[in-house]
Formats: C-alpha cells, sequence, structure tokens
C-alpha cells in the first residue's frame, strides 16, 4: 500500500516538470494561414482569446435579498 501511495505521489510531482515554449510535435506542423491571412500564426497567437470567446462579467452581484420577478417559463412538471 505505501509502495502504491509513493509512486503515485512520484507520478504527480514529476507531472509537474518545467514549462517550456509551444512547438508543433515532430513530423506535424503549424496549421495553414487563416483565409485572407498573408502569414500563420504563431503557437502564442493561437492561444489568444477573442472577447467574444470569454467575456468579462457585465452584472453586479446582488448585495441584498430582493424579491424574484415572475418567471414565464418557470412552470411545473406535467
Amino acid at each position: 500500500m505505501r509502495i502504491a501511495l509513493i509512486l503515485t505521489t512520484a507520478l504527480a510531482v514529476s507531472a509537474c516538470g518545467a514549462r517550456t515554449g509551444l512547438t508543433p510535435v515532430e513530423g506535424s506542423s503549424l496549421p495553414p494561414a487563416a483565409y485572407g491571412e498573408q502569414e500563420r500564426a504563431d503557437p502564442e497567437q493561437l492561444l489568444e482569446m477573442e472577447a467574444l470567446a470569454a467575456p468579462e462579467r457585465s452584472v453586479e452581484l446582488r448585495r441584498r435579498s430582493e424579491e424574484r420577478e415572475d418567471d414565464p417559463f418557470d412552470l411545473p412538471p406535467e
């Protein structure tokens, strides 16, 4: 039991290795340039999210209890 625990811990710690720059796997290349673009994007540009893909939170949290408005789609089960 102890050996399994030690091996599991060692495996988990070894998975936390140093991070390096992103490169394509050997034998493959980056995706082709997008339609209309002159050059291919590098790995860092491919990982950037557009504003629509990860929008910022735009609602304020409620500070106190408030009565809920009537929801016409909150129907009882049939």
